[in-house]
Order: structure tokens, then sequence, then C-alpha cells
């Protein structure tokens, strides 16, 4: 069975994901999608965690430093949500290909993210505390 509608449906979109190789078991095209929806929901968790430290920002006057972590965290939000879209499309070409699948590439620039927000935050309490 290959990517082609059924009747009375139009053409599966994106056609450069649907439109190759066969129909694969729908529990692996299920768990790619379920993956990809993880990936979107901690892009959306850094974004929301930015926007309330901006919001603490404002009430604590913390000045610039909480607004650039903010930042950076709502841009990495916003890039793994894309990388979320990227690695569903590759994941999926590679299952209808009968291809192994690619590596997650987002994760690396994820856990190099996470972790500098997170030591940023920590110096920051730490000289919150002393000073």
């Amino acid at each position: 069975m290959t990517g082609e509608p059924r009747e009375g449906e139009g053409p599966r979109k994106p056609a450069s994901v649907y439109g190759v190789g066969s129909e694969p078991d729908p529990r692996f095209s299920l768990a790619n999608e379920r993956t990809a929806l993880a990936w979107l929901r901690t892009g959306l968790a850094l974004v929301g965690g930015g926007v309330a430290l901006t919001t603490l920002g404002t009430f604590a006057e913390a000045g610039a430093f909480l607004d650039v972590i903010a930042a950076l965290a709502c841009l990495a939000g916003g890039t793994l949500a894309v990388g979320a879209l990227v690695s569903w499309r590759r994941a999926e070409r590679a299952l209808r290909l009968k291809k192994p699948l690619p590596p997650p590439s987002a994760l690396p620039i994820l856990v190099a993210g996470v972790a500098v927000i997170g030591v940023a935050m920590a110096l920051y309490a730490v000289v919150q505390a002393v000073g």
C-alpha cells in the first residue's frame, strides 16, 4: 500500500513524506507522532518558562539578566518545536522507505541549552543570595 489517497480523500500532505515508499505499520507512525508531540510539549514548556522568567523579572526588578535567560528559553523552545517537525518528517520518511531511523538531531542542542540555562540560573541564585 502506498501513500495514495483513499476513495473520497485528497492526496495526503505533505507529499514529500507520504508520497514515498509504502505505508508502514500504523503503530510505528503513531509512535513517531507521539515522539514529535513530546518534543513539541517540551518546546512549549521552555517558552512558558521564558514567559514566567520575564514576568518574575518585572516583579523582582531583576534587570536584563533574567530577560536574557528568558529570551534564550523562548528561542530554545521555538527551535525545538521546529526541530520536532523536522525530526518527525525524517523518521516518517525512513519508516516508509524501510531505512534505519535517523538519530535525534535536536537532543544534543536541547541538552546544551538546558544546561546553559540551568547553570546561569544557579549562578544568578547564588549571586542574589550572597549579595
